[in-house]
């Protein structure tokens, strides 16, 4: 467990949820951002229900996947127009 896993394990277990499943919530609120997100979590909600932490670490997920979705794209973009760009150049030094 990495140090972002531990410190929402600890978190956890300081707040009286079952071990095993602060493991589960841990194991996956593993980078900074998604730890941090959950902590900040339990510090505006105090101890919510166990299927209200599932339901927020899903939406913490879903949250990153766009996230890294869009940065997926934006370089995919990037080089779709570099290669444009490219050709285009590539195309004015033929005409000349």
């Amino acid at each position: 467990m990495n140090e972002h896993s531990q410190k929402v394990y600890n978190v956890m277990l300081y707040l009286g949820y079952p071990e095993s499943f602060a493991l589960l919530i841990a194991r996956e609120m593993s980078t900074e951002y998604t730890a941090g997100r959950i902590i900040a979590y339990f510090g505006r909600a105090g101890k919510p229900p166990l299927e209200e932490v599932a339901d927020e670490m899903l939406a913490i997920q879903a949250d990153r996947d766009k996230f890294v979705d869009k940065h997926i794209n934006q370089h995919a973009q990037e080089v779709i127009n570099r290669m444009y760009a490219e050709r285009r150049s590539g195309d004015d030094e033929e005409e000349e």
